[in-house]
């Protein structure tokens, strides 16, 4: 498999069970709020803060993830096994020490954390019934997102596929009944979500480990190569790689507690909107992922040429995906209101306001997306780091505080930011990715 087109053909088949992977992994939230949508606007808000938490924590999971990817990738591109297993035990001690220290964060300080955002007292009781069950999710979700990557980067997409094919039943029946009860049994409330989230994870968790012991790749971890001597140069890899993505989840945390700031009516608005469009915009994400793994598997065959052809060819498509994703949200937009027929109309005016910028955002970020995970995988991390950065940290974030603690503007003018933040994204990758690919032709032409 040398040219282009044959690599494009692998990411078609590699992509899409990324897609529906994580569009299966924002459904859980999405099942989440429609099943909580029906307790009240302050149920939507404090189940909004609690999984912008969780959220959080869990990116920096699936960053680390995304390193153990690009290792697992270029170790299957080459050949060597035993680097495959070395990837992903390395991935899984990094993953469980940082969920371990952002479990006892919150299980010491959620209390705390949850009054600096709001002073609501309902509100903060309410988050934090949700909040002290969902913490244990982080947990489980080391174990499952290391499983998940390693499967990705050596392209078996489909098993972490599987997995999510049975979460997400049991999610939803756990979930209803828990809520609002079933038969005799009354229901718990907001708190019933979390728990059916929690168990539903621990479902699949069962589901990988069995898979794994009948996987076509062992992951014993192989003789002769000493854990701990191994360990900083996994960790020199995938840090860089995780700091690309950690920087934009803390970003969207920061967001959205910003946005916490707006009356409820507008946060609720937009913490409805909010697993669509995360889950809306995956389509586009996984074919980037996949680009980036295709990527790393060729340059482990040292297929530099077909990756030189491979990367305007995937752009185009990636593009084209997200003018599909837009036309999907323009219908939504239309359709808000038969699907959470019960929030209150001010809620409805926030969503109707937004409508433009959310549908809008997919092609605005598209480019973004795919640019940064070829850069990642041609080993230009730190260039992906400081775009991010410091439009940002330096400009968008800063920006949406001023306005939204200060002026205390409207909805959709704090919403406005971030597809602000992402045109200001774009020359410089553009500009990146066009320097890669001239340098991937002189290396050639040498």
């Amino acid at each position: 498999m040398n040219s282009s087109g044959d690599y494009i053909k692998q990411n078609r088949s590699l992509a899409w069970p990324l897609a529906f992977n994580a569009l299966l992994v924002q459904s859980m939230l999405m099942i989440d709020t429609l099943l909580v949508a029906s307790l009240g606007e302050y149920s939507v808000a404090a189940m909004g803060i609690a999984t912008t938490i969780i959220t959080f924590v869990l990116g920096v999971e699936i960053a680390i993830g995304n390193g153990i990817q690009m290792l697992v990738g270029k170790a299957y591109g080459s050949g060597k096994k035993t680097d495959l297993k070395v990837a992903f035990w390395a991935g899984l001690l990094i993953n469980t020490l940082t969920a371990l220290v952002f479990f006892i964060v919150l299980l010491l300080s959620s209390a705390d954390l949850v009054n600096l955002i709001t002073d609501d007292t309902h509100l903060a009781d309410a988050t934090l019934s949700y909040l002290n069950i969902a913490q244990y999710v982080v947990l489980v979700a080391a174990y499952t997102q290391t499983c998940t990557a390693f499967y990705n980067g050596v392209g078996k997409s489909k098993i972490p596929l599987n997995g999510f094919l049975l979460e997400i039943p049991v999610n939803i029946a756990l979930s209803y009944s828990l809520i609002h009860g079933l038969g005799g049994y009354s229901g718990i409330g907001l708190p019933g979500a979390a728990w059916g989230s929690l168990l539903a994870i621990v479902v699949r968790a069962v589901f990988l480990t069995v898979s794994l012991r009948y996987a076509a790749f062992s992951v014993r971890y192989p003789q002769g190569r000493p854990f701990m001597a191994e360990l900083k140069p996994q960790f020199d890899v995938i840090y860089p790689i995780a700091a690309n993505f950690i920087i934009l989840s803390i970003g969207a945390t920061v967001y959205q507690l910003l946005f916490a700031q707006l009356s409820v009516y507008s946060f609720a608005a937009i913490t409805l909107i909010f697993p669509w469009l995360r889950a809306g915009t995956q389509l586009t994400n996984a074919w980037a992922q996949a680009s980036a793994i295709t990527i790393s598997q060729a340059l482990g065959k040292r297929h530099a040429s077909a990756v030189r052809d491979f990367i305007p060819a995937s752009t185009k498509v990636g593009m084209s995906l997200s003018v599909v994703v837009a036309l999907l949200f323009l219908v939504l937009s239309q359709c808000l209101g038969f699907i959470y027929p019960n929030v209150a109309p001010q809620t409805q005016q926030a969503l109707l306001l937004i409508a433009p910028l959310y549908i809008v955002l997919p092609v605005v970020r598209a480019y973004n997306t795919l640019a940064g995970n070829m850069l990642r995988a041609l080993g230009h991390s730190s260039c992906v780091l400081k775009i991010h950065f410091y439009t940002q940290w330096m400009v968008s974030l800063p920006l949406c505080a001023l306005l939204v603690i200060v002026f205390d503007i409207s909805v959709f003018w704090a919403f406005a930011i971030i597809p602000l933040e992402e045109a200001l994204k774009i020359f410089p990758f553009y500009h990146y990715k066009k320097r890669s690919t001239v340098q991937l032709s002189k290396a050639l032409a040498c």
